[in-house]
């Protein structure tokens, strides 16, 4: 399974982006799949979480309400649409592909290379 993310960029604070994460790899429906961001000098953390078939969602506490994950299988595709976004939120984000339903990176078997959002204040 290889995985490209897209659709990073500079926006505002306040604004919007939507991020794709695309699979050129067969079986993708039956991966789940998380978006995770890393920001300069700290720790990649979990963002959220869509399951494959069933479209199960989980979000860090910090985005609900906020970003929305969703999948079009037919197009292996997950996005994630971000809305009124921070400075804080300036990060490389990344998506990645697991058999398993879970938040932690280890758990994820395949990523893409990340796409960078810039969040200017």
């Amino acid at each position: 399974v290889q995985l490209q993310a897209s659709g990073g960029g500079l926006v505002q604070a306040g604004g919007s982006l939507r991020l794709s994460c695309t699979s050129s790899g067969q079986a993708f429906s039956t991966y789940a799949v998380g978006w995770f961001r890393q920001a300069p000098g700290k720790e990649r953390e979990f963002i959220a979480l869509i399951s494959g078939v069933d479209k199960s969602t989980y979000y860090t506490d910090s985005v609900k309400g906020r970003f929305t994950i969703s999948r079009d299988n037919a197009k292996n595709t997950v996005y994630l649409e971000m809305n009124n976004l921070i400075p804080a939120e300036t990060a490389v984000y990344y998506c990645a592909a697991g058999r398993l339903w879970s938040v932690y990176r280890r758990d994820y078997d395949y990523w893409g290379q990340g796409t960078l959002v810039t969040v200017s204040s």
